[in-house]
């Protein structure tokens, strides 16, 4: 009896693979990591090969996922573009959205891919913006949706959710280090203080190692072992949370909301990015 590949077992397989890490792909996915594991381990029962290699450092593709992976993506693309031909209510114009740069190495990029494919007549903006910077673009009409930390945009928001705010260090970093070496984002940035504040209420001395403005910057320095970071738990690719996350203080969450210029409303074009985005990020609403 012939066996068919299901889609969303293929979508499950290419997030983990651009993440590096089954546990940051169920927090994109919105599912929990026994669940993705258990549907990752149903795709190689299908295709009769071990996919991906678990370790420490997350997940790499094996011989059989790297030869299947071309064929998922073409999979999808076919998907899309069977779906683009079906009749459905035609949306056309353009639609430009900011994000926070932490969102740019999840599934976005590739979903955004997806719509323009299955809506031709659309055209789609993805700016990475820093979140201070997102408010004046939308109020500009840069934007028409924008997605960010919430404390940097004017209320009441359409929706927002709550992330894990996680310490990040390169494998095998010496955490015992005293003074602790940090590498922030520069001013302004919430998330420093919020760095900065926890380790002063727990009596950990630290000094900052290096900063910058931009996520790359970031975890590059992190990686190369210059210090530790706290990041979003889209943004931990190639870094390491345990066990330096029970020896340091806990962090606070983190508010993501989604704002949108008030001029776009009744916009069709606009209407379906922002549910996307909310399906995106929001999976369970």
């Amino acid at each position: 009896m012939p066996v068919d590949l299901d889609t969303g077992l293929l979508r499950n397989f290419l997030v983990c693979t651009r993440l590096g890490s089954i546990s940051r792909a169920a927090g994109v996915l919105g599912r929990t990591q026994p669940a993705l594991s258990q549907q990752l381990r149903r795709l190689e029962d299908l295709v009769g090969d071990v996919l991906l290699e678990r370790n420490a450092g997350g997940v790499t593709l094996t011989a059989a996922g790297a030869a299947l992976m071309p064929y998922a993506e073409r999979i999808l693309a076919l998907s899309g573009e069977a779906l683009a031909g079906v009749p459905r209510s035609k949306l056309s114009g353009r639609c430009s959205v900011g994000v926070l740069e932490d969102f740019t190495g999840t599934a976005l990029p590739s979903v955004f891919a997806d719509f323009a494919r299955m809506h031709p007549d659309t055209t789609l903006e993805l700016f990475s913006l820093l979140s201070v910077d997102t408010q004046e673009a939308l109020d500009a009409g840069r934007i028409q949706l924008a997605l960010c930390d919430a404390a940097f945009l004017r209320r009441p928001l359409r929706w927002s959710l709550h992330m894990k705010l996680l310490w990040a260090a390169a494998e095998n970093f010496d955490i015992s280090v005293d003074p602790l070496p940090l590498v922030i984002f520069s001013e302004p940035c919430a998330w420093r203080n919020l760095i900065q504040a926890a380790l002063s209420s727990s009596g950990r001395r630290y000094r900052v190692a290096f900063e910058s403005g931009s996520l790359t910057a970031v975890q590059a320095a992190v990686r190369a072992g210059l210090g530790v970071t706290a990041l979003l738990p889209t943004s931990m690719a190639g870094l390491s949370t345990s066990p330096i996350s029970n020896l340091l203080p806990p962090l606070p969450d983190i508010e993501i909301g989604l704002s949108r210029r008030p001029e776009s409303e009744g916009d069709k074009l606009v209407n379906a990015v922002e549910e996307l985005l909310k399906k995106l990020v929001q999976p369970d609403v």
